[in-house]
């Protein structure tokens, strides 16, 4: 298939109302059919057709937890992810992930570098040090870490701060998943190489920096 071919099988996909809705949920967020289906309102089987028509066009794809194989998430491919635009973007945000030790650490790094706003990071079950190798490579990326031991997720008070978990595991041990945006990362811990933990840099910042991209062309356009 030629390169218009595969551009018009793209844009046919995301011409559909309900279809558009669920790439521009994806392009924050990595969800579960369940929570889709509870997003969105619609059948099983409504989104199962919807699914397959993106899936189809290379736009989504479905894989399973890291924590619960049983359970499968959706995310948009990454290189279709500059055709969707995400309807909003967080202004404070906190990344979690099940220890604090990595991910989640780098994360908030990279969004403080990129988008320029208020993020940190914490750990629904916190170990006690921060992997060496996150040290090492913030040092190398010139990234600045916040906290040199991992913090505890308490809950926010407030609904300023948008909750961001980078783990599976972290992602089934909050409540409410539809309240947060969840991006499934692999743990370069279980790994330990410097290259595991540049991959995970390289993800995040992926992740990333189309949200800040679109936060700086809005902030610009409103003359802010």
């Amino acid at each position: 298939m030629d390169s218009v071919s595969k551009r018009a099988r793209l844009f046919a996909a995301l011409g559909e109302e309900c279809r558009l809705e669920i790439a521009e949920e994806l392009a924050l967020s990595d969800r579960t059919p369940g929570e889709l289906i509870e997003k969105l309102e619609i059948s099983s089987a409504l989104l199962a057709h919807h699914l397959d028509v993106l899936e189809d066009a290379g736009l989504v794809e479905r894989f399973e937890s890291t924590a619960d194989r049983r359970k499968r998430f959706v995310r948009l491919v990454e290189q279709h992810r500059p055709l969707v635009e995400a309807p909003s973007i967080p202004r404070r945000v906190v990344f979690v992930c099940r220890q604090n030790s990595a991910r989640s650490q780098l994360a908030a790094a990279v969004w403080r570098r990129l988008v320029g706003a208020s993020a940190r990071s914490a750990g629904t079950e916190p170990a006690h040090e921060i992997h060496p190798m996150v040290f090492e490579v913030a040092k190398r990326h010139d990234l600045a870490l916040q906290s040199t031991t991992p913090q505890r997720f308490t809950a926010s008070r407030g609904n300023e701060t948008t909750v961001i978990t980078v783990c599976d595991q972290s992602h089934d041990d909050l409540a409410r998943p539809l309240t947060r945006l969840h991006w499934s990362v692999p743990d370069p811990v279980k790994i330990g190489t410097r290259a595991a933990f540049e991959r995970t840099l390289d993800e995040l910042t992926r992740r990333i920096a189309p949200l800040a991209r679109t936060r700086q062309s809005s902030g610009h356009h409103k003359g802010e």
